[in-house]
C-alpha cells in the first residue's frame, strides 16, 4: 500500500483543485490546497482516473480532501487505503511519525471530507475513526494485506488511528430548475442529515442500555462525527443565507419582514447548534441523556425555521431560475 500520508500539508497552501464537485452537500466549497510536494501526484491520479505510474504503480490510492482545523481551508492529500466488505479505510500513520498527521486533526475538527477513489466520481463523506475491538480487528486485516502498516505502529507508541470514510447519504436529488427547487434540495439534506444523528444516537443508547446497568455515561465517535458534520453544514447554510438576505430583500420588500425573522431564528439555532457542539467536546464523559434533550431542542427549532422558511420564500423563489442568469 502506498504510504503518502506522511507528507504534512501546510494550512496556507494553495494548488489544484477538486473535480466533480458531490451533490451531497448543500453547498459548493473554495478550491482546497495542495502542498507542492503532493501536487504532481494529486495532478497525475485525476488525469488518469486513479491510475498511477513510477513509485506509485498498482498502490491503492485517494485523495483525501479535509478542512483545516485551524484556518478552515481546505487541503488535499493522497492517501493509501484499504477496501474491507466494501468499506474504505485509511490508516493516520504518518509514515511511523510519532505525532497524527495533519489530515487527521483536521478531520476530528471537520469530520465532513471529500473522497476521491480510482475510477469513481468524487464523494462526500463522513470520517469516522473507529474505537476499541473494531480498530483493532480491521487494523490486523489492513495489516495482513499490506505489512509496511505493522512496520510503522511498531515504530511508535502511539496507537495508529483507522478512519472509515462513511458515504453521506444523499437527499433532495432531483432536477434544479428554480432557487424554490435549491432550497427544497437544501432542506431535504439537513432534513435527512439530522435524522441519521438522532438514528446512530438511539441505537448506540439501546445497545448501552441493553449491556450495563444505571444511567449510561459517555458518547462514542460515531455519533460525535455525524453530528460535528451536520452541525457544521448547519452553520455554513445559515451563514451563506445572511449574506444572501439583504439582496434578496431589497429586490423583494414584501418578504424585508420573513427574512428579518428568518434572520433572528438562525440566531436562536445557532445557540442552540453551538450547545449540542459543546457537549461532544469530550465524547467519554459526554451526558447522553442531555445530548437526547439538546439534540431534541434542535430538531423542534430547526424544523419549525425550515417550515417556516419555505412558506415565506417558495412562492416568490420559485420566480427566480437556478443558477441564476
Amino acid at each position: 500500500m502506498t504510504q503518502n500520508d506522511n507528507q504534512q500539508t501546510s494550512e496556507d497552501n494553495t494548488g489544484a483543485g477538486r473535480p466533480n464537485q458531490p451533490p451531497a452537500g448543500p453547498h459548493p466549497r473554495p478550491e482546497p490546497g495542495v502542498s507542492p510536494w503532493n501536487a504532481p501526484v494529486v495532478a497525475e491520479f485525476r488525469a488518469n482516473g486513479g491510475r498511477m505510474s513510477g513509485q506509485f504503480a498498482g498502490s491503492d490510492l485517494l485523495l483525501l480532501t479535509t478542512t483545516g482545523a485551524r484556518s478552515g481551508r481546505e487541503h488535499t492529500n493522497p492517501l493509501g487505503f484499504a477496501r474491507i466488505d466494501d468499506r474504505v479505510y485509511v490508516v493516520a500513520s504518518a509514515g511511523g511519525s510519532p505525532k497524527d498527521p495533519d489530515w487527521y486533526r483536521n478531520l476530528l475538527s471537520h469530520p465532513m471530507v471529500t473522497v476521491e477513489l480510482p475510477g469513481e466520481d468524487s464523494r462526500e463523506c463522513v470520517a469516522v475513526p473507529l474505537e476499541g475491538g473494531e480498530r483493532d480487528l480491521v487494523f490486523k486485516e489492513i495489516v495482513r494485506r499490506h505489512p509496511g502498516y505493522g512496520d510503522y505502529q511498531d515504530r511508535v507508541e502511539r496507537r495508529l488511528p483507522v478512519v472509515e470514510l462513511q458515504p453521506s447519504p444523499e437527499f433532495g436529488s432531483g432536477e434544479v430548475r428554480n432557487l424554490a427547487d435549491k432550497l427544497f434540495q437544501i432542506h431535504a439534506w439537513l432534513r435527512g442529515q439530522l435524522t441519521n444523528v438522532r438514528g446512530e444516537a438511539e441505537r448506540y443508547l439501546a445497545e448501552r442500555d441493553a449491556v450495563t446497568t444505571g444511567q449510561p455515561v459517555g458518547l462514542n465517535l460515531q455519533i460525535r462525527q455525524h453530528c460535528l458534520a451536520f452541525c457544521e453544514s448547519l452553520h455554513f447554510h445559515h451563514t451563506s443565507e445572511d449574506a444572501v438576505f439583504p439582496g434578496l430583500a431589497e429586490g423583494f420588500p414584501h418578504l424585508r419582514e420573513p427574512v428579518e425573522r428568518l434572520v433572528e431564528e438562525h440566531r436562536v439555532v445557532d445557540r442552540v447548534r453551538g450547545e449540542l457542539e459543546g457537549l461532544l467536546a469530550d465524547v467519554r464523559t459526554a451526558d447522553p441523556v442531555r445530548f437526547m434533550a439538546e439534540l431534541d431542542r434542535l430538531t423542534e427549532e430547526l424544523e419549525a425555521h425550515l417550515d417556516f422558511e419555505e412558506e415565506a420564500l417558495i412562492p416568490t423563489l420559485s420566480e427566480i431560475p437556478f443558477p441564476p442568469a
